[in-house]
């Protein structure tokens, strides 16, 4: 039988039947691409919206967030690697159909849920269960919330942005060869914060890794661009903790973060700095 093609993210995954790829989550089977991972919750939990992080979309309220399995890039400071490096034998998932999953946000009402936010792992390797979802969300007055590190295809990303309330997207460097060594594209990130930005309300997520993406000159490019595409679009500018395969690390200076959030100030009206 021949390969088939995934058309989901950029890596664009040839799979042969029983193959699955790159992200963990979705395989070959029967000649169709399937989503593994679908309905398949391995976290959930009601948080603060501002743990998003979301300081600008409904202050003060929760959202029931939800997580499976799986990721399509391969960063070696993933805080949830548990989860998104999670493989799909080794799952220990709980089942929620979107109906469950949507009835179980409408009885969270009471405890100021505005909805539900996909998060923990990569969610946009599975966009059929977000839509699904979504539309329900949608259905029953609740909001709709993405926390992504932004690889995805422009297709994936435009079916689900009519049914999408706000995203948190990574943009953890602003150069391509970070991006390269952790199995990535810049530019295809910053063309989904574009598109996204367009329609939906966005903030941005960046990491401060100590000798990675430090530098005050790569944060001015970086909250520079950000203010081409819309000065108000709020950053987050979040210290490192040791982890996953960079637990020899030291963390972030708390000073470091201060002054790249001095530096992207002189750009965009909303800076964040986060993990203090």
């Amino acid at each position: 039988m021949s390969k088939i093609t995934c058309a989901v993210c950029p890596h664009a995954c040839s799979l042969e039947e029983g193959q699955t790829g790159f992200c963990g989550a979705r395989s070959n089977r029967g000649g169709m691409i399937c989503a593994d991972s679908y309905a398949k919750v391995t976290a959930i939990a009601l948080d603060p919206v501002e743990k998003k992080p979301l300081r600008r979309f409904f202050p003060g309220s929760h959202v029931l967030s939800v997580g499976s399995y799986g990721c399509n890039l391969r960063c070696p400071f993933c805080q949830n690697h548990q989860i998104s490096m999670a493989k799909r034998e080794e799952d220990h998932a709980e089942i929620l159909s979107p109906k469950t999953l949507t009835d179980q946000a409408l009885k969270l009402k009471a405890r100021g849920n505005i909805g539900i936010a996909f998060t923990y792992n990569e969610p946009l390797i599975c966009p059929e269960y977000v839509l699904d979802c979504a539309r329900l969300n949608h259905q029953n007055g609740l909001k709709n919330i993405v926390v992504s590190n932004g690889y995805t295809n422009p297709n994936t990303l435009e079916q689900l942005l009519p049914v999408l309330d706000a995203m948190n997207i990574d943009l953890k460097s602003f150069s391509a060869a970070f991006y390269r060594n952790i199995a990535g594209e810049l530019e295809e990130v910053k063309r989904t914060i574009s598109l996204a930005a367009a329609v939906c309300h966005v903030e941005v997520t960046t990491l401060v890794i100590p000798g990675e993406n430090d530098s005050v000159e790569e944060m001015d490019r970086l909250s520079g661009w950000l203010a081409e595409q819309n000065p108000e679009i709020p950053l987050h500018v979040t210290r490192f903790f040791p982890q996953y395969k960079m637990s020899d690390r030291l963390p972030t200076p708390a000073q470091t973060i201060h002054q790249l959030a001095k530096t992207a100030q002189k750009n965009l009206r909303y800076v964040y700095e986060g993990n203090l």
